[in-house]
């Protein structure tokens, strides 16, 4: 179900009933006039910034977390979430997911496609954001696609289910683009027979097609700013470069005001771009996927380069094949930040899970591998001054389980958003009686709507017994009786 504005079938809204999924009617957020105040104690808190606090409490105000500690009284107006025998971490930043978009993620039809702008077709109904909420994502960078060797404007989102599409944008997060690199930009697997292939279609053409792009901007950067200077020195009667959506984006790159994140696998690869980016004089923030990133582990911290990564998937193509299960912790022991990601809606909703690997797979502490999901990501992304940590001053974007995180039993108990909760699990399951007997009415209406339609695929036919009436030949037209052409028409009419 994508696109806010689509139509909803009966039947897709029975299905969405039947998953157990709430929707917007049923409460899925807070009210408008949820309290302020809210105190959330006697937990295990995991603060990720400095260390376990036993029987600790957190006390939130207006959004933002003022308190933490294990003696904290609860003013008069709080409202108390008792989270005894439960764990609180830091809501789930996925720093590289393509939940919430409506419509196609990718702009194929060219090469270079940084006019494009996730943020223009977010879809605040996408399903897919409930759902990870309910696995206790609080915040998603959503890209665009790896078609393109740069490809779309990217956007950071908190899953603020029931709220409108305006309201999802994290606030002063900064912007970024999607750029790929390898088979995909190359377009290996997509080619169509009888048609020309897309340039490029190599990687050395991927890479000039980076290096094309940014000669551009940069010209274009220069024909701006000496707009500017002479403007602001006095001239009159100037006449401005002209708008060119393409370069925009890519000029804000040069001047570090738009993130870069590059789809990418191979060593070779992730060396050419470094090397591009230095050549021009911008920096690249995250590396995505980057399965070949150990191999490069020393290149990439010397960067400052982030690495966004899976925690075992590997060999589903052949630039996949080199793929270690030990990626993510070789790259944290030579100093580079590494955030583990779904690319996946349903691999969302278990990212503790697949932190928790790297303690088998490298043997990461319990608090390295809780950062690979919530401030690791959230320093990529810039936006660690707000969140990825249950600190002082920052939003109140917290998780709450019954077991340890980054136990296989862990199971989320609420997802609290600006201090408001988006999912509770005892109320979507005292929900569910209500949603399955919305859903069998549902269903029920869209039968008896059937069974009212004549079936267009049934061919009406005499029965066995009956015999066929004689088809009458068509009779043979004398030859007076041919058409004769048409009058001509008046000239108000049509044809002359």
């Amino acid at each position: 179900m994508r696109g806010a504005t689509m139509k909803r079938t009966i039947a897709g809204l029975a299905i969405t009933f039947f998953a157990g999924l709430a929707p917007h009617a049923l409460g899925a957020a807070n009210p408008p006039d949820a309290p302020s105040v809210v105190l959330i104690q006697n937990a295990t808190v995991l603060t990720v910034s400095h260390g376990t606090i036993e029987h600790g409490s957190i006390l939130i105000k207006g959004g933002k977390i003022v308190e933490v500690g294990q003696s904290i009284k609860a003013p008069k107006d709080a409202q108390i979430i008792d989270a005894a025998g439960q764990f609180v971490m830091p809501g789930i930043i996925d720093c590289h997911s393509h939940i919430a978009v409506d419509g196609s993620v990718n702009e194929g039809s060219v090469s270079v496609s940084s006019m494009a702008n996730i943020a223009e077709v977010i879809d605040s109904d996408d399903i897919d954001i409930y759902r990870d909420l309910v696995g206790g994502v609080t915040a998603a960078n959503i890209l665009h696609g790896s078609a393109n060797s740069i490809g779309g404007q990217t956007e950071v989102i908190k899953l603020r289910w029931g709220q409108p599409a305006a309201k999802l944008p994290f606030e002063g997060a900064l912007p970024g683009i999607k750029f790929a690199l390898g088979e995909n930009p190359k377009r290996s697997n997509f080619s169509i027979p009888g048609q020309p292939r897309r340039y490029p279609a190599t990687r050395m053409g991927v890479e000039e097609t980076i290096r094309g792009a940014f000669t551009e901007a940069r010209d274009y950067k220069k024909a701006w700013d000496n707009y500017n200077k002479r403007l602001s020195a006095g001239e009159k009667n100037l006449i401005p470069p002209r708008r060119d959506l393409k370069l925009d984006p890519l000029v804000e790159v040069l001047e570090g005001k738009r993130y870069v994140h590059s789809h990418c696998y191979r060593e070779d690869e992730i060396l050419m771009l470094l090397r591009v980016a230095k050549e021009f004089g911008f920096k690249v923030r995250t590396f995505q996927h980057v399965l070949e990133g150990y191999k490069v582990a020393d290149e990439l911290a010397a960067a400052g380069v982030g690495a966004s990564t899976f925690s075992d998937w590997w060999a589903y193509k052949v630039e996949a094949y080199d793929a270690i299960p030990y990626n993510a912790a070789l790259m944290t022991r030579r100093g580079v930040n590494v955030s583990i990601n779904s690319d996946d809606a349903e691999e969302a909703t278990h990212l503790n899970q697949e932190a928790a690997k790297s303690m088998k797979f490298g043997g990461l502490s319990h608090e390295e591998a809780l950062k690979l999901v919530t401030l690791n990501p959230a320093m990529q992304l810039g936006i660690d001054k707000r969140v990825g940590s249950i600190d002082v001053g920052k939003d109140a974007d917290l998780v709450i389980y019954n077991h340890d995180p980054l136990s296989a039993y862990a199971v989320v108990q609420k997802t609290l958003i600006d201090g408001r909760v988006y999912f509770d699990r005892q109320r979507d399951i005292a929900q569910r009686p209500e949603r399955e007997k919305e859903r069998k009415a549902l269903i029920d209406k869209e039968k008896k709507s059937a069974e009212k339609k004549p079936d267009a695929t049934v061919t009406v036919g005499p029965k066995p017994d009956e015999k066929k009436p004689e088809a009458k030949k068509p009779e043979e037209k004398k030859p007076e009786e041919k058409p004769k052409p048409p009058a001509l028409m008046s000239s108000t009419g049509g044809a002359q």
